[in-house]
């Protein structure tokens, strides 16, 4: 498929993924609106640390997935939406899970409706690896039943849910891409690989995290970026849900040992109870089948398996042992 002659959205541009995945849409020659959140700032998060390039390519477009009018708005004259806007701290969700309901839930809700009125061609909802709640089975496949163990996963089933039901309602031509852990560059604090690296650049060889032996399959953000423009490019995948994960299962404390390695340090990890989620919310074990993305999208991840893993680990920490990218970090308080 062809796209270069159409307008492609992507919402949540400013955050971790979304400004990764704007950055490559732009150097493949894609016309992009990059949807930022409004802030008197004028900021335009990880967009403002972009290549004068990018920048110069970009159509930006500042609002509130919250907002139905600018929404609709910021989609006018687009063809191709990737709906990455989001809310995704799962211990912010515990306090504050009112805040969810209206950016995850009804933020999608929003773009859906839009595209609807609009006859956009194609919607690539983001969903979660955590709408699958703790495995029931392995490797965890796109029929596994979806359980809501945290605020945040909650309403990512129904923001899932919402989305398909579009498709199947009205015919609205929707795709849900469902990545299992992605890390890299530019990731929150609030999530564990930046937290342990961000932990040991800043020279503590004793760290604090919270449960130490759940499994996660992480996915490399170039890998993820990649997921999402092989499902906007595949009319497959219209009507679809698709994980993109790497297929390799480790432990937290295995990769934090991991990272110690990389960076040549000797590693002590402490429990630190306000880390901890409420025992029924954790998600013991995640472990991602790809087989679907394969088949269908011809997809599979280049930083799969553990040397593939440690790869990107060794760019992930690469980036966040640069000063001035740590400097944006608060190493050391718990980041929700």
């Amino acid at each position: 498929m062809n796209l270069m002659n159409k307008k492609i959205l992507v919402t949540g541009a400013d955050g971790f993924i979304g400004s990764h995945l704007t950055e490559e849409l732009v150097r493949q020659g894609y016309d992009v609106r990059a949807f930022v959140y409004y802030n008197s700032f004028n900021s335009w998060g990880w967009l403002d640390h972009t290549s004068k390039e990018v920048k110069e390519n970009l159509d930006v477009f500042s609002g509130d997935i919250r907002d139905p009018y600018g929404v609709k708005e910021a989609m006018k004259s687009c063809t191709h939406v990737l709906n990455l806007a989001a809310l995704i701290a799962i211990p912010y969700s515990y306090h504050s899970p009112g805040t969810y309901v209206d950016t995850n839930i009804k933020g999608t809700l929003n773009v859906v409706q839009a595209a609807r009125e609009l006859g956009v061609e194609k919607v690539i909802h983001t969903s979660t690896s955590e709408v699958y709640g703790t495995a029931q089975y392995v490797p965890i496949d796109e029929n596994h039943p979806l359980q809501g163990q945290s605020p945040y996963s909650a309403t990512k089933i129904g923001a899932d849910q919402l989305a398909m039901s579009f498709y199947k309602s009205f015919d609205t031509p929707v795709s849900i891409i469902r990545p299992f852990n992605t890390y890299g560059p530019r990731q929150s604090a609030r999530a564990v690989i930046p937290t342990i690296i961000g932990q040991l650049a800043s020279g503590q060889s004793t760290i604090k995290l919270g449960d130490i032996h759940p499994t996660r399959d992480f996915n490399y953000v170039k890998d993820t970026v990649n997921g999402f423009i092989s499902v906007m490019n595949h009319d497959e995948s219209t009507g679809e849900v698709i994980n993109i994960g790497s297929n390799y299962e480790v432990s937290i404390g295995e990769t934090a040992h991991m990272i110690a390695e990389v960076m040549g340090v000797d590693l002590t990890i402490e429990t630190d109870e306000q880390r901890l989620r409420p025992a029924k919310s954790e998600v013991e074990r995640l472990w991602a089948d790809n087989k679907k993305a394969k088949d269908l999208l011809g997809w599979t991840p280049n930083y799969g398996g553990k040397d593939g893993f440690k790869r990107g680990l060794e760019e992930t920490i690469e980036w966040f042992t640069n000063p001035e990218n740590l400097a944006s970090y608060k190493t050391d308080v718990y980041n929700i």
